[in-house]
């Protein structure tokens, strides 16, 4: 019997799962509570724009990174994988109905970038676009820049710095980031209600290149 399922609704989950979320380390600074805060605020957005079931979507967001495993561990592909199992624990624990246990599973571990797993369900869709809309726009640029900043990369390459005549490698600067990943996205996202935000998103971080291009090529 789903005793907390029953008597608990969406609302209480939604607090419980943000009390424990609240108190976990995170990877890095761009993937603290406050992005999962922004997740969460967004699939939360696109499911009842869509027609998702909330009961699933709601913990995924939160537990979407419950696992931290830094961006330069040899693990960081396993990464959406582990904060899955981790979720099934704690929803386990806190004895969250089972019924939506897969769902919520596949929707973590679809969310991630580098696992490259499709997304079979609505739900996973919401999640993965909510996930990756936080990337792009102008949180995009600060998280990117924070992030990069805390490898101690620089903020750009000494040749070429745009990428226009060599491959991009975000390991080598900050600025890469936006040519091997972030400009990448737009096309990429699944529901209605997330791709014109996406767009939108997307054309501001193109010409934020732009201009910094101006200011630092001379």
């Amino acid at each position: 019997m789903d005793t907390f399922g029953s008597t608990f609704s969406l609302s209480d989950w939604s607090n419980k799962l943000e009390g424990y979320v609240s108190g976990l380390g995170f990877a890095d600074v761009g993937h603290d509570i406050n992005h999962i805060k922004r997740v969460v605020k967004s699939a939360v957005q696109f499911a009842k724009a869509e027609g998702a079931n909330l009961w699933v979507v709601i913990p995924a967001a939160w537990l979407h990174d419950c696992v931290a495993v830094t961006k330069d561990s040899p693990l960081r592909s396993q990464a959406s994988q582990l904060s899955a199992e981790k979720a099934l624990e704690l929803l386990t624990d806190w004895q969250y109905p089972q019924k939506y246990f897969a769902q919520i599973a596949h929707a973590i571990v679809a969310h991630s970038y580098s696992a490259q797993v499709p997304c079979e369900t609505l739900e996973a869709k919401v999640v993965q676009d909510a996930d990756r809309m936080d990337a792009l726009g102008a949180i995009g640029v600060a998280r990117t820049f924070v992030v990069g900043a805390g490898f101690g990369n620089p903020l750009t390459f000494h040749e070429d710095p745009f990428c226009y005549h060599r491959t991009p490698d975000d390991q080598a600067a900050i600025v890469d980031h936006f040519y091997t990943k972030l400009l990448k996205l737009k096309d990429t996202f699944h529901t209605d209600a997330a791709q014109q935000e996406a767009a939108r998103r997307h054309e501001f971080m193109v010409h934020f290149l732009k201009q910094l291009e101006t200011e630092i090529i001379v």
